[in-house]
């Protein structure tokens, strides 16, 4: 559901899905009414927006092709390895000198989280082929 920042002239934000459709009987009564925070830094005041949607827009209209349902599995996997090797004690001092190496190289990874998605990636389509 939706945050909201209350302060003392009232509501300053809110962010999330404020209104969802209820379905009955197997449809959907209702639409989707969701608001958006921007908190990145800009110049620009209009931080605040509000959509709404059918209650159906969710509704995937193709089935799951072969093609897709293959890069879902590879991205899970990958996203397992980034966790594991994030936690990972044992790599996690030469991970940070090989990260802190390329970071300013051109091309070079420049977030940690990036870096490490390079580096499982390349893994998985190591044992792969």
């Amino acid at each position: 559901m939706a945050k909201a920042k209350v302060g003392a002239a009232g509501i300053e934000y809110i962010q999330g899905a404020m209104k969802r459709p209820k379905k009955v009987n197997g449809h959907n009564h209702g639409n989707y009414l969701v608001a958006t925070h921007r908190t990145a830094e800009t110049t620009n005041p209009n931080c605040q927006r509000l959509y709404t949607f059918d209650s159906d827009r969710y509704v995937r209209s193709t089935p799951v092709s072969t093609e897709e349902q293959e890069r879902r599995t590879k991205f899970a996997a990958i996203a397992r390895m980034v966790v594991q090797r994030n936690n990972s004690l044992s790599t996690l001092s030469s991970d940070q000198a090989a990260y802190a190496a390329q970071k300013n190289e051109p091309g070079g990874k420049t977030t940690w989280k990036s870096y490490l998605w390079k580096v499982c990636k390349e893994a998985y389509e190591e044992t792969q082929s």
